[in-house]
């Protein structure tokens, strides 16, 4: 009598620390993000240094062509909005739709990661010509860093939100939304790296 009695009440004790606690998962990502994009600021204000402080000789930076950039920054944005309605989907308890979007928007991650690569061949320096082009392929290539990590973080919600015996539900859904928020992350610095290295 006495044993059932000391379970209930650490039972009891157990509820009410979990009530204490709230989840905090979200925050502790935001938080990681904002020290990631102070990472890129780095990044930024490197790149903008050498360009500006420390002119290069007559040549030596090169214009950049606009197709391909372009084109890259549509598939990020059309990917956000296909993970956004991914979301939709699994709040309404849509597995299948969910899944799809998911699908779309991995695809769109990685015509991104294949359009860069494409850059990266064509374009008229390399990754040690000077400091210039260092910055640019170090910046240019940990985003890309990030797109692929993304990308990958899809394919494994994916999975997650199978109907039968996926993690990911319509109650259980913070998976989809920590990757659906570092995927808009991702996309909102290609959107400034954009503006800075080949509109600047």
């Amino acid at each position: 009598m006495t044993s059932t009695l000391t379970r209930t009440g650490d039972d009891a004790r157990d509820d009410h620390n979990h009530e204490e606690h709230g989840d905090h998962r979200m925050f502790g990502l935001a938080t990681f993000l904002v020290a990631d994009a102070m990472t890129f600021a780095g990044f930024f204000a490197a790149y903008l240094t050498f360009k500006a402080v420390n002119p290069l000789p007559e040549g030596a930076i090169f214009e950049l062509e606009l197709p391909l950039p372009i084109l890259n920054t549509v598939l990020l944005l059309v990917s956000s909005a296909t993970f956004h309605k991914a979301g939709q989907a699994i709040r309404q308890g849509d597995h299948g739709r969910c899944r799809r979007w998911l699908l779309i928007s991995a695809a769109l991650g990685i015509a991104f990661l294949a359009s860069q690569m494409l850059e990266y061949f064509t374009l008229p320096f390399g990754l040690a010509d000077n400091l210039y082009a260092s910055t640019f392929y170090a910046a240019t290539g940990f985003h890309g860093l990030h797109v692929t990590l993304g990308a990958l973080m899809i394919l494994i919600v994916w999975w997650q939100a199978r109907p039968e015996g996926g993690r990911v539900t319509a109650e259980n859904h913070f998976p989809l939304e920590a990757a659906e928020l570092y995927w808009h992350f991702v996309d909102g610095i290609w959107v400034v790296l954009f503006v800075i290295l080949y509109l600047l």
